[in-house]
């Protein structure tokens, strides 16, 4: 579902974009098929092309935008993964520099200049965590714990970046916005 609204949002900016390029990292299998799954779904919803790309170091990254702006991607979406999320002012140079609209799932990419951030906040993560511990410490299984997900998105949208790359955000998505970083 986040992969899918990430998509959304991004085309939303970028309305003549038929190629989208998805970074995974193919060091975590089953996190790289459940984005590359529900980003191809949502791509065939909205008419448009995905180009796979993968990057589990630092070095792969170089390759990883070096492929996307040979095959002329209009946009990368970031996906989930942990390994982004620490990188996250490395991935909004290498988007900067190479002139990349992005969104990434974490509000650290857009902080540090990266175009758009989609998903859950870090105080409603971390309270679930806190709920989960608070159970199990007070003796639940944690084999017998509910899943839980996320109920609290966010939206940023860095409109300075927006402005480096020729791009006037809409004001129906501004709208949407949780934090629009100027």
């Amino acid at each position: 579902m986040v992969a899918q609204k990430k998509l959304e949002l991004l085309h939303n900016l970028l309305p003549g974009e038929t190629v989208i390029a998805l970074l995974i990292n193919p060091t975590n299998p089953i996190l790289a098929e459940t984005n590359r799954r529900d980003l191809r779904a949502a791509a065939r919803t909205l008419g448009l092309q995905i180009l796979m790309l993968g990057a589990s170091s630092e070095r792969e990254f170089e390759t990883a935008f070096a492929t996307l702006v040979q095959q002329r991607a209009g946009g990368l979406v970031i996906g989930t993964d942990t390994f982004f999320n620490s990188r996250s002012r490395q991935l909004a140079a290498l988007a900067a520099r190479h002139a990349v609209p992005s969104i990434s799932q974490f509000r650290g990419f857009a902080a540090a200049g990266g175009l758009m951030s989609y998903g859950a906040t870090n105080t409603d993560e971390y309270h679930l965590v806190g709920v989960y511990t608070g159970r199990i410490l007070k003796g639940e299984k944690p084999a017998d714990l509910p899943v839980q997900q996320a109920t609290k998105f966010e939206l940023v949208i860095n409109t300075q970046t927006a402005r480096m790359l020729g791009l006037t955000a809409p004001d129906k998505l501004l709208a949407l916005a949780d934090e629009v970083i100027e």
